[in-house]
């Protein structure tokens, strides 16, 4: 068993104000959404704000539309199965650009001791490695996958998850 976990990391900004009606079927997404990947095999904890998700965690100051999803999975296989293969996280997946600007650089994955809980300003440090390095064995995407520090192997990289 590794010692390591996966932390991933992904971040939206709104097109509108977060609780504007065009972002109805995102919001009302997130409870269910949630609760399968509570109950996905591989995972191990998501951050949560005062409702059942993180839309309301503050991830930059001075931007209220952005949003952030951070979790804790067992391995890249894990997470991979949830987010590129779990039909309700999918249809949300597909309809992203009616709500979301197109960002850069908007998701990131890193090995974590197991136990350790990221916080947000750990996960946007990611983010920002990402944007001005590229992927690394500090911070990388399913496309580019590094191992863990334990030499637990990551999933070879995955041309089709984006």
């Amino acid at each position: 068993m590794s010692v390591y976990q996966l932390a991933q990391v992904n971040i939206a900004r709104f097109r509108l104000a977060k609780d504007h009606a065009a972002n109805a079927d995102f919001m009302n997404a997130l409870d269910p959404v949630n609760a399968k990947a509570d109950a996905a095999p591989g995972f191990i904890w998501r951050l949560v704000g005062e409702g059942n998700n993180s839309t309301d965690v503050e991830a930059a100051e001075n931007d209220p539309q952005l949003i952030v999803n951070l979790s804790v999975w067992t391995s890249v296989d894990a997470l991979v199965d949830f987010a590129y293969r779990q039909s309700d996280h999918l249809a949300v997946m597909r309809r992203r650009r009616e709500w979301f600007d197109q960002m850069e650089v908007f998701q990131a994955l890193w090995w974590v001791p197991a136990g350790h809980r990221p916080s947000v300003d750990e996960a946007m440090a990611r983010v920002a490695l990402i944007a001005d390095h590229g992927p690394t064995p500090d911070a990388f995407t399913f496309r580019t996958t590094f191992a863990a520090p334990d030499g637990t192997p990551a999933t070879p990289q995955l041309d089709e998850c984006a």
